[in-house]
Parts: structure tokens; C-alpha cells; sequence
């Protein structure tokens, strides 16, 4: 089969790899119709190069049709038509059954002391092969899928796979009370579509981010945006907007590739030619994020609110400012989504109304064999690329 495979720092391909076939009675195959590529993606494009093997294969926001199961994947059957989220999930143990399913047990991935196991995301995360590919196998499968009926599109349905669970946790996460306020920093795909969620639900959202293109798109929908670089101080701003308190919430959606910090840029420039001997516990051990973005957002939401983390970071010992923190009350959650919690309620916002642009929602659909270009202009946001949809 054809699939993208990781073959250094910024460079990706599409191979002649082979077939994965059924190796445990809960394992399931798809054939895949549409997989898209991740901000999450990026990180192993550039940062996270070094739990990377040439030749993995990449990709965790899959959907397609059941081509063979295993003996033990429950009510799944050839034919049906899945979506496959991002992480491994038995669904039984005890973090599936506190749907803590980005904790399972049966795949945490004990020896890099890491939660659930993923698709396509490198070594921290089980080096399980991923779905940009023609064919995907799914541990675990008898749990790790979400049935969708035949009918409408795939881009009514991909997006259960990653950004829209983990838009809609992130706007959870940020407790934003009856009436209140919420700034999302950074407007790729999971920042616009926490902005939509958030502001279908009547909250006010004000939008932040540089890119022409990004900021028109939440425009267009009547949200309210600041490009970052037509003012001076964005805490200062937004406190102007907000009777001089600041947002209630705050969800950081930028996370580890910030702009804004010299040094921990250099040091992951650094980290990226290292050996990765060298590379990976200074990655993993080191406070190497670029921390622009979460400090916004301490520095933005208002005394006693939330602040929601989305965005990935990596460091262990990244810096933060205990005493602004505690000074101004500030509760804090973060998290990679839990996707099967949240989508019997996100399911019946996928009608044919399509109240959050989930149809049109895509800027690029692209062969699969255009991959290494749609990574190449999703990683430089040139050609208004926001999200992209492959189809093998």
C-alpha cells in the first residue's frame, strides 16, 4: 500500500510500504477514504524529530470502511463505515471506564511513562503505524472506533477523529460561565473550531491570531478578532474590551511552536540535528517550549478564571509564574481529548444544517501523494492552507 512515511526534519514521502494484516483478535482493518494532517503532525515535522524512525508512518485523523476484524471487535463488522480517533482505547479498564480514554490502561505505553498509545505519533506514543495511509490497522478495535452512517461526506464525519473532540474538550475545560468570555489563542484547525463551538453555545469569543487568512475565517462568522500584530501589548488589549478584567477563560491552542522566545527556539533548532541519543532527553527532560502562548494567557484571563491548554508542549521543566498564578486565582486544565466521551454530543451538531461549517470547513483536499506539499504549506500557513484533507 501507499502510505506517508517521516523520513527526516521537514521532509516526509509517500511509499510502497506494506499491507498491515490482523496480528490480535481485537484488531481491526479500514480501508481509508479520507485522513487529514495535524497541527499535532507538525511536531514531528519539526520538534519531535527525534522519538521519530525513518520510515514511520504518519497521521492519527482517519476515517474509511471495515475491511476484516479480528475475533474480538464486539459488534464491529465488514462494511461499516468508522471513524477512528487518535488514541487507543480498550473502553473496560479503569481510565476508560472514567472515560479517561487518553489514559487507558491496556495501552498506556509504560516504559516512556506515557499515557494512551497513538496513532502515527511517534516513539513517546507506542510507534504505532498511522492512518495516512491506504489501509490502517486499529487495535484495540473493538472499542477504538465511532460507527457513522453512509450518506453524507467524509469532511461531515472526519473531524470526530481529533478536531472536533478536542475543540469541544478544550472549550469544556475552560469553565466559561453563563454569559461569559473566552479568547482563543491561535486560529488553526482546533482554535477555530473551539472559537465556532464556543460561540454557537452564546458565548462571547474574541479570536487571536496573525495570519490574514485565519483571522477572516472566524470573521466571516461574526466573531470577534485581534490580529496580534496590530497591537502592541494583547493582555492590555483585550482587558480594553472587557472593562479592564479580561476574558473569564482563556484556551491556548498554540502550544509548544509559539513565537516569542529566542532561546527555547534555538534550543529546539538544537535538538532537531542532535543525535537522538543526545536529542531525547533534552527534549523530554528540558523546558524547551516556546512559552508565549501560555504566558498570554495567564496574563489575559481575568482574576479567577480558567485557562485551558489544547495546544501540546513538551518540556518537563518549562518555567511558569507560580505567583501570578496563585496571586490571581487561576484554575488550570489541559489534556489530550477524550474522544469517545464527547461525541454523543457532538453528533447531533452534524446535520445536514452543519451549524459549524464541519462541510466547508477543509481548505485543501489533496491525493495522498501530495502529501509532502501539503505538509511543506500547512508548516509555512502559505496558500490560506488551515486544514487539510488527504484521500488515498
Amino acid at each position: 500500500m501507499r502510505a506517508v512515511t517521516w523520513q527526516g526534519k521537514r521532509k516526509v514521502s509517500v511509499d510502497e510500504v506494506p499491507d498491515p494484516t490482523i496480528e490480535q483478535p481485537t484488531d481491526a482493518i479500514i480501508k481509508v477514504t479520507s485522513t487529514n494532517i495535524c497541527g499535532s503532525d507538525l511536531h514531528l515535522y519539526e520538534v519531535l524529530g527525534a522519538f521519530m524512525t525513518p520510515g514511520d508512518i504518519l497521521g492519527h485523523e482517519p476515517m474509511g470502511v471495515v475491511e476484516e476484524v479480528g475475533s474480538e471487535t464486539g459488534d464491529l463488522k465488514v462494511g461499516d463505515r468508522v471513524v477512528i480517533p487518535f488514541q487507543i482505547s480498550c473502553g473496560s479498564c479503569y481510565m476508560c471506564d472514567s472515560s479517561l480514554y487518553t489514559q487507558c490502561e491496556t495501552t498506556q505505553v509504560r516504559d516512556q511513562g506515557m499515557g494512551a498509545a497513538l496513532f502515527g505519533f511517534s516513539s513517546l506514543y507506542g510507534a504505532v503505524p498511522g492512518g495516512q495511509a491506504e489501509y490502517l490497522r486499529v487495535p484495540q478495535a473493538q472499542f477504538t472506533h465511532i460507527k457513522v452512517p453512509e450518506g453524507p461526506s467524509d469532511s461531515r464525519f472526519v473531524y470526530l477523529s481529533d478536531v472536533l473532540p478536542t475543540a469541544w474538550q478544550g472549550v469544556e475545560y475552560a469553565s466559561v460561565p453563563d454569559g461569559g468570555s473566552l479568547t482563543v489563542l491561535g486560529l488553526g484547525p482546533i482554535g477555530d473550531m473551539a472559537a465556532r463551538i464556543a460561540h454557537a453555545r452564546g458565548i462571547r469569543v474574541i479570536g487571536v491570531d496573525r495570519v490574514p487568512e485565519r483571522l477572516e475565517r472566524l470573521r466571516a462568522r461574526g466573531i470577534e478578532v485581534i490580529d496580534l500584530d496590530a497591537v502592541d501589548d494583547i493582555g492590555e488589549e483585550i482587558r480594553i474590551r472587557t472593562d479592564g478584567r479580561g476574558t473569564d477563560s482563556v484556551l491556548d491552542a498554540v502550544g509548544m511552536e509559539a513565537h516569542g522566545s529566542p532561546v527555547a527556539t534555538v534550543l529546539q533548532q538544537v535538538t532537531s540535528v542532535l543525535p537522538d541519543a543526545l536529542a531525547q532527553p533534552l527534549l523530554q527532560n528540558a523546558g524547551v517550549d516556546r512559552l508565549s502562548a501560555v504566558l498570554s494567557a495567564i496574563d489575559i484571563v481575568r482574576r479567577g478564571g480558567t485557562v485551558a491548554l489544547t495546544g501540546v508542549y513538551g518540556g518537563t521543566a518549562d518555567p511558569l509564574p507560580l505567583l501570578t498564578m496563585f496571586d490571581k486565582q487561576i484554575q488550570l486544565r489541559m489534556g489530550q481529548a477524550n474522544v469517545k466521551k464527547w461525541v454523543p454530543d457532538i453528533l447531533p451538531l452534524l446535520g445536514d444544517d452543519d451549524p459549524l461549517g464541519v462541510d466547508s470547513f477543509a481548505t485543501h483536499e489533496l491525493p495522498l501523494e501530495q502529501a509532502p506539499h501539503a505538509y511543506d504549506i500547512f508548516q509555512k500557513k502559505q496558500d490560506g492552507a488551515v486544514k487539510i484533507i488527504l484521500k488515498p
